[in-house]
């Protein structure tokens, strides 16, 4: 499927379901592809208002406002991203707003790390640290599938932020209707889990290299 049919098939999930957040997440994503920045902001910042702890809505939205020439707004959003992003403890995107703050000239913000009994969570235990969020949580027994992104996963992902992907995973599969049986639907699968893993680009030409 090509970038203009990606966007019009969101747009019309979009329209069916304007609550959907993850809905607004992905068209905001194709806008970036497309180099439709403003578009992408507008997006991911409707992401936002719908689930205000996405905090890797918070970093698109700032990279797409900052593209757009919008330094100033994309100041503001990226400051609130960033305590967003360090009270939940999800590290990933604290950092990348954080990186994009200073590159904008805005101070980076003082956050108190949360403590290990508000970012544990259920079923958490163990000294094992998810990388995706920063919280303390519980190792895979196992990769959750063969080859080098699997084992990535099994390296640095914790089990409750996999089985949140999964569940998030059949949210994505209904909404956009796809069959698994089909390469170009498993790889649009693929690519959002990789997204909500934080598996950007650079990371994954790491993982294959």
């Amino acid at each position: 499927m090509d970038l203009a049919a990606r966007i019009a098939q969101f747009e019309n999930m979009v329209q069916a379901d304007p609550e959907n957040d993850m809905a607004h997440f992905s068209l905001g994503s194709a806008y970036a592809q497309s180099e439709r920045h403003a578009d992408a902001a507008a997006s991911f910042a409707r992401c936002i208002a719908l689930n205000p702890s996405m905090s890797k809505a918070y970093q698109l939205a700032g990279e797409a406002l900052i593209k757009a020439g919008r330094a100033e707004e994309a100041g503001d959003l990226l400051t609130r991203g960033y305590v967003a992003a360090a009270t939940r403890g999800d590290l990933l995107p604290k950092n990348a707003i954080g990186a994009m703050l200073k590159q904008i000239g805005r101070p980076v913000p003082e956050v108190a790390a949360p403590a290990v009994s508000a970012v544990t969570g259920s079923g958490a235990t163990g000294s094992f640290v998810c990388r995706r969020t920063g919280k303390p949580g519980t190792k895979m027994a196992r990769a959750p599938f063969k080859g080098p992104v699997g084992q990535w996963i099994f390296e640095n992902i914790s089990r409750e932020t996999f089985d949140q992907w999964i569940g998030q995973g059949t949210k994505v599969i209904n909404e956009l209707r796809l069959d698994l049986s089909r390469d170009e639907d498993n790889e649009t699968y693929d690519r959002h889990m990789r997204e909500y893993l934080g598996i950007d680009d650079e990371v994954l030409a790491a993982i294959r290299s």
